[in-house]
């Protein structure tokens, strides 16, 4: 069984919550990050990522881009902006996406459960992501991430979440600029925080990782690197459990820098090997699974996977093992998804006009959307002890930064 845990969470003043809140650190890159922090000094990506406000030329990795994350994040609190709960708690985030709600548990959980797996996962890491985060959280002494974990729903711990944002006011409450609503509900009742608590504790005995794999990997590499010097709060990490039957995943697209030395034509011709290959005069969005978009020169095309090219167990039945075993691997030699650089992911959000720009314009040479992984194929994978190649899973709505942080120091 999961153990979760209160905390006091570092968060902002009301009256400042929606302009602190930004998107995910990792949705965004510096350029488009420095766009949409322009002209509010208190967007949390100020600190999440800092080299908004260091010149261009600078290395994202750099030591001095962490080291101005810590001072915003200094600067911050002096000015009020941000302030740290006097006890600890849980809190409520609910998310409202085309009238769709879904609400989560924001608490602590451990990096022992992550490291037992009792926190489970079903995607492999890319270690240069690793690093980042490392490197912000032991700089800044901050969890600015959020871990967004699912768990097979239990109707006691719908109740009393219920219960709590039925008959109690949100703390936040307000709509993004992409029309998503949050809202957040602090929980500090210590008789229901040790009901939830005893819920987890009784009731769910395990839970997976539907976002997040680098920020929990980080925290646990963080606790090993401090070691002596660890906190007891540097044993848990920032995490939001959502019941299942609430979640929605999206599809998670491929980009691929060149065609391995082939000609377009003999290119098709590979594939047609191994799927049915159709020209369309639209973009296409696969339907069902087994069936793939391909874009190459301006050219949409459907692929389906023919029978016997893929096997039914948990791993070999999903489309992006599919994808590796007969195209990224022994057509484009793309070997492993994480360290590749000639490849790139897209998530579904941005829809298929971005795969289009990204290869009309000539930084990529051919595009390929997927249909999406199902919540139960994930659990699937997770349950067999197998994982996904990385970047399988896109889920909307996202959490926002800064609402809510989990400080280690």
């Amino acid at each position: 069984m999961v153990t979760i845990s209160p905390f006091k969470a570092l968060r902002p003043n009301a009256q400042f919550a929606k302009q602190v809140a930004s998107r995910p650190y990792d949705v965004l890159n510096s350029k488009e990050a420095k766009v949409e922090a322009q002209g509010n000094p208190t967007s949390f990506l100020h600190i999440t990522k800092s080299e908004i406000d260091l010149p261009e030329s600078i290395d994202i990795h750099a030591q001095q881009v962490y080291e101005t994350a810590k001072e915003n994040l200094n600067a911050f609190i002096s000015r009020d902006i941000l302030f740290k709960e006097s006890k600890p708690c849980y809190y409520i985030y609910e998310l409202v996406m085309n009238e769709k709600s879904q609400k989560g548990l924001v608490c602590a959980s451990t990096v022992d459960d992550y490291e037992n797996g009792l926190i489970k996962k079903h995607e492999f890491t890319r270690p240069e992501k690793e690093l980042d985060r490392i490197n912000h959280i032991k700089t800044t002494g901050a969890q600015t991430g959020n871990v967004f974990l699912a768990y097979k729903n239990v109707d006691e711990i719908d109740a009393v979440i219920n219960q709590w944002t039925s008959t109690k006011d949100p703390q936040y409450d307000f709509i993004a600029d992409d029309q998503i609503k949050h809202s957040i509900w602090i929980v500090n009742d210590d008789n229901v925080i040790e009901k939830i608590t005893t819920l987890f504790k009784t009731k769910v005995p395990c839970t997976y990782i539907a976002d997040g794999h680098h920020r929990a990997a980080s925290a646990a590499k963080v606790r090993t690197a401090l070691g002596k010097a660890a906190t007891s709060a540097a044993d848990y990490f920032l995490t939001t459990l959502f019941p299942s039957n609430q979640l929605h995943i999206m599809d998670y697209n491929r980009l691929i820098k060149d065609l391995c030395g082939l000609t377009e034509a003999a290119f098709l011709q590979n594939l047609e090997e191994k799927f049915t290959v159709e020209k369309v005069n639209y973009a296409y969005r696969p339907e069902h699974l087994h069936s793939f978009g391909l874009y190459v020169d301006k050219q949409w095309y459907k692929l389906v996977a023919k029978q016997g090219t893929y096997s039914e167990d948990p791993m070999g039945v999903l489309d992006i093992t599919i994808l590796q075993n007969n195209i990224l691997d022994p057509i484009l030699e793309i070997k492993d998804q994480r360290t590749d650089k000639r490849i790139d992911f897209v998530g579904g959000i941005r829809g298929l006009e971005e795969l289009e720009k990204r290869v009309d314009s000539g930084e990529m040479k051919l595009a390929i959307s997927l249909y999406p992984v199902s919540i139960q194929q994930l659990f699937d994978i997770a349950d067999s002890g197998n994982v996904m190649p990385p970047k399988s899973t896109w889920f909307e709505p996202k959490l926002r930064d800064g609402l809510l942080t989990h400080l280690i120091y």
